[in-house]
C-alpha cells in the first residue's frame, strides 16, 4: 500500500511539474508572438507592471510603404495604445524611438494620443528620432535620448507630383503649424527658436534644417534629459509611486475630514426631564386671619 501510495504521489507531484512547464511555455510563446506582431511586450516581472512600445524604422499612415521597408503600422499602434490606457494592471508605458520618420499624419496622430494619456509615459529616442520622430519624442510625460542619438528637425516636405502650388503651400504651412504647436506645448523649446533650427540653411548641404545630437537636444530644450534604458526604468517607476499616492491623497483626506468631524461634533447637554424639570417655586401662600 506503501509503495502504492508513493507512485501515485510522484505522479501527481510530476503532473503539477509538468502543467507549470506548459504555462511557463504558452505565457513565452505569448511574449514572443507578441514582439513579432506588434514589436511591443509587457514585462510583468520588475516592481511595477509597465508595457515598451517600439516605433521603428518609418511610420507607415495612409500608404503602403515598399517590403523591403522597416515600418510602423499606425493602425497597429493606436489599438494598442488604447488598450493600454484602459488595462488597469498596466501601471506605466515606455516609448522606444529610432525612426527615419513617415506619414506626417499619421505620426502626429499617435503623438496626440500618447499625449493624451493619463497613464506615466517616459519616451527613449535610440539611433535616431527624425522628422515626424520629434513630436513623438516629445509626446510623453518625460523624455530622454541617448547621447549618441540625433534628431533632425526639417520642415514638411512631400514626394511626386503637386497640383495647386498655392494652395499646397497653404496647406503645407498649416501642417506645419500644428506640429511647431505641438512640440512647443509638449517641451520646453520655444516656438520661435524651434522654427529658427527648422528652417536653417547653413547645416545641411541637401536639405533645409538641423541635426542635434543628445545633448544639443536636451540644450535645445526638446528633450528633458540624457540617459539609457536604466534611467528610463527608473524615471517611469518614480513617476508610477507618485501618481499612486495623489490618487491616494483624496481618499486620506475624506478619510481625515470624517474622523475631524466626529471628533469635532460636541456632546448635547442632558436636559431634567418630566415634571421636575418644569416645577416652578411657588411662594407660600399667607394664611387668612
Amino acid at each position: 500500500m506503501r509503495k502504492d501510495e508513493q507512485l501515485l504521489q510522484q505522479t501527481d507531484e510530476n503532473e503539477e511539474e509538468t502543467s507549470t512547464n506548459d504555462e511557463e511555455t504558452t505565457a513565452g510563446e505569448k511574449q514572443t508572438n507578441q514582439i513579432l506582431e506588434t514589436g511591443s511586450i509587457t514585462g510583468t516581472k520588475g516592481k511595477h507592471i509597465i508595457h515598451c512600445l517600439t516605433i521603428i524604422g518609418q511610420v507607415e499612415g495612409h500608404f503602403i510603404l515598399p517590403a523591403q521597408n522597416k515600418t510602423t503600422k499606425y493602425e497597429h499602434v493606436i489599438p494598442q495604445l488604447v488598450a493600454i490606457e484602459q488595462d488597469p494592471d498596466i501601471e506605466g508605458l515606455v516609448i522606444i524611438l529610432n525612426t527615419v520618420g513617415g506619414d506626417v499624419e499619421a505620426g502626429l496622430a499617435i503623438a496626440e494620443l500618447i499625449a493624451g494619456m493619463k497613464k506615466p509615459t517616459v519616451s527613449l529616442v535610440l539611433g535616431g528620432g527624425h522628422s515626424i520622430g520629434v513630436p513623438l519624442a516629445c509626446s510623453a510625460k518625460y523624455s530622454l535620448i541617448a547621447p549618441s542619438a540625433t534628431m533632425t528637425i526639417h520642415p514638411v516636405r512631400m514626394n511626386g507630383l503637386v497640383l495647386g502650388v498655392p494652395q499646397t503651400l497653404s496647406y503645407f504651412d498649416k501642417m506645419q503649424e500644428r506640429i511647431v504647436r505641438f512640440v512647443t506645448d509638449n517641451s520646453s523649446i520655444s516656438p520661435e527658436r524651434f522654427r529658427e533650427l527648422m528652417m536653417n540653411t547653413g547645416e545641411m548641404v541637401m536639405d533645409v534644417g538641423t541635426v542635434l545630437d543628445g545633448e544639443s537636444a536636451v540644450n535645445e530644450g526638446l528633450i528633458d534629459e540624457l540617459g539609457g534604458l536604466a534611467r528610463v526604468i527608473e524615471k517611469l517607476y518614480e513617476m508610477i509611486e507618485s501618481k499612486q499616492h495623489d490618487d491616494n491623497q483624496p481618499q486620506n483626506e475624506a478619510a481625515r475630514s470624517k474622523d475631524g468631524k466626529k471628533a469635532k461634533t460636541p456632546a448635547k447637554k442632558s436636559e431634567p426631564k418630566g415634571k421636575a424639570a418644569k416645577t416652578r417655586q411657588h411662594k407660600p401662600k399667607e394664611a387668612k386671619r
